[in-house]
């Protein structure tokens, strides 16, 4: 089983979908020749064509539009967008065409398109290159979106999405594509989309998170005292989202710490901690505690990890909420 970074396994997830589905067509900014901007399609179009491999111009809104259409004719096409940043000028097409079309035409057309999107800060880029909008997509009917955190997983979770009747946004953190390695199985597999996963089993704590976050509060996990047990869930899918598995965590603990890179006000972890409160309320021993980027632009690169939650606020937060 070969051990592969999380941007092979991305590439390994498209080259094997291509290769069963002649359907499936990837386009966007230097995907072909130069293999995309993280290099996740290298090699595809000298493998696949130039018809399915498609070089497109400087021009997000026209290739999710482009994307639309292909899906709405019974391709499954996969847009690249370079980094999450540029999903701005695509939103209309992303959220009040692909979203919609299935509601909007009862149920005749639907879109079934997987959106790349390289995400979240940490690799030194500038502004527009480091953000996690993944609430603001979330928020919106019609769009599942995926963020994972190992390659296994990204794999998976990628081949899910492609064979998705609906469109999904799949998030890809970018500071961990080339951070370590994991086996991933050279035959296919899926992963279900709304399936979180239980990283660590514990009894005392919950910490909830997602992408690239979930190594940071493995590395507070590890700095905490032998004697306290904390589960750690990766929730992979942040819409639809697994409450099942985070409230039966948390009735079992009765303590939670949510943590991602977005900004606090209106991120996911004010979701989450509603959702528990409606859930869990009886089972709360302590207030759910949030450790976040913060309510600003995401900072040039020498305070980029300022902002980025690490091990040390985790561990803070974790211990708050222990001791409350």
């Amino acid at each position: 089983m070969p051990q592969l970074t999380l941007v092979q396994a991305v590439t390994l997830g498209l080259q094997q979908e291509m290769e069963r589905d002649d359907r499936v067509v990837v386009l966007g900014e230097d995907v072909g020749k130069n293999g995309g901007v993280f290099r996740a399609t290298e090699g595809l179009q000298a493998r696949f064509g130039e018809d399915r491999v498609v070089d497109t111009p400087l021009a997000e809104s026209g290739i999710m539009g482009s994307a639309i259409g292909l899906a709405m004719a019974g391709m499954r096409p996969i847009p690249e967008i370079q980094f999450e940043g540029f999903l701005g000028p695509a939103y209309d097409q992303l959220v009040n065409h692909a979203a919609r079309y299935r509601t909007r035409s009862r149920g005749a057309i639907t879109v079934p398109l997987t959106v790349r999107v390289p995400v979240g800060g940490g690799i030194h880029a500038p502004e527009l290159h480091s953000d996690s909008p993944e609430s603001i997509y979330a928020h919106t009917p019609g769009l599942k979106v995926v963020m994972p955190s190992t390659p296994y997983d990204a794999k998976g979770l990628l081949i899910s999405a492609i064979r998705d009747p609906d469109p999904v946004v799949f998030f890809e953190p970018k500071r961990i594509y080339r951070a370590f390695r994991e086996e991933v199985p050279e035959e296919e597999y899926t992963i279900p989309i709304g399936e979180a996963k239980i990283v660590a089993e514990g009894t005392d704590l919950t910490i909830v998170s997602w992408g690239a976050t979930v190594h940071q509060c493995m590395e507070a996990m590890d700095d905490l005292p032998e004697d306290v047990s904390v589960e750690l869930i990766d929730l992979r899918t942040i819409y639809p989202i697994d409450v099942d598995t985070i409230a039966a965590s948390v009735e079992k603990t009765g303590r939670c710490v949510i943590v991602h890179e977005a900004p606090k006000t209106a991120g996911m972890g004010a979701e989450i901690a509603t959702l528990i409160q409606e859930r869990c309320f009886l089972s709360l021993q302590a207030p759910v505690q949030r450790v976040t980027g913060f309510d600003t632009v995401m900072p040039y690169y020498k305070l980029e990890l300022d902002y980025l939650p690490d091990a040390k606020r985790i561990g803070k937060a974790v211990a708050e909420c222990l001791n409350y």
